[in-house]
């Protein structure tokens, strides 16, 4: 999951790079492709068979993993890093809200606590620390992290159905990238020189294996464990702001981030497990 945080983190660090010369449309389309090739090689190699008949969660899991991914390399060119990615990870408040609500249990103090400190956090990171021109961007940001909620409500529901993480890494990868083809045929296109080439595979590679790394981790360890470390993508990303973009976070905003780390880890102690099987 360490090694996941990290690969995420530079995801996160080469949007950021590539946002100058191609869209935020563009480069999720690059970063699915590229991610597919790398997917597909694997798999092809591993021998595990494509052929499902669970394809209406894994067309959700895309499609709505793919807007979010939308709204999360948009708020990456125009927020500082850790801030967007923050937003990007109330994934997990969300994830406990919908699942309390589809597996119909009730809400309990403890729960209605913790939610409530993770919205409190997103309060102080977005209002004290954004400049008003930002405050949009912010909003989108929290969009693409409810959005990822939804992702990983399917992604969870396709393990209680015995599909293997390749399968599911290789089918969001493909609707992606017939996804933001789609999108950016709407809009001018930039061409790719040679150069450009090993910043876009990059892109993919990196988020392709921190999302296999993050399956493995979460499907072998255990999920408090590894939902807690997870989190460590916020660290590694605030420390690349600082060193490539000079990116100074306020006290606020560390504060909102740490209130937010601390509500997901205990959402992910507090939601209603579901037994995967294996």
């Amino acid at each position: 999951m360490l090694a996941a945080a990290l690969l995420f983190a530079c995801m996160g660090a080469l949007v950021k790079l590539g946002a100058p010369h191609f869209s935020s449309g563009e480069l999720v389309f690059y970063r699915s492709f590229f991610g597919l090739l790398v997917v597909y090689a694997m798999v092809r190699r591993s021998r595990i068979r494509l052929s499902t008949f669970h394809w209406r969660p894994h067309l959700w899991r895309g499609l709505s993993g793919t807007v979010a991914m939308l709204l999360f390399f948009h708020c990456i060119t125009t927020l500082p890093l850790a801030t967007a990615i923050t937003l990007n990870y109330t994934s997990s408040l969300f994830l406990s809200l919908l699942t309390v609500l589809v597996l119909k249990e009730k809400f309990h103090l403890p729960m209605s606590m913790s939610l409530t400190l993770g919205f409190s956090g997103v309060v102080v990171l977005l209002q004290p620390t954004l400049a008003h021109e930002q405050f949009a961007d912010g909003l989108l940001g929290l969009a693409s992290g409810f959005l990822a909620g939804v992702a990983l409500m399917n992604v969870r529901h396709l393990g209680v159905l015995g599909e293997p993480g390749m399968r599911v890494v290789f089918y969001f990868n493909l609707i992606a990238t017939l996804a933001s083809a789609i999108w950016i045929l709407g809009e001018p296109l930039h061409p790719v020189s040679l150069p450009d080439l090993p910043l876009l595979i990059a892109i993919g590679a990196s988020a392709t294996f921190a999302q296999l790394f993050m399956t493995r981790a979460y499907r072998t360890g255990h999920t408090l464990v590894v939902g807690s470390l997870a989190y460590a993508t916020i660290v590694f990303s605030a420390l690349f702001g600082l060193l490539f973009w000079h990116e100074h976070l306020s006290v606020e905003a560390w504060l909102g981030m740490a209130l937010i780390i601390t509500s997901g880890v205990l959402s992910l102690k507090l939601s209603p497990k579901i037994q995967e099987k294996t």
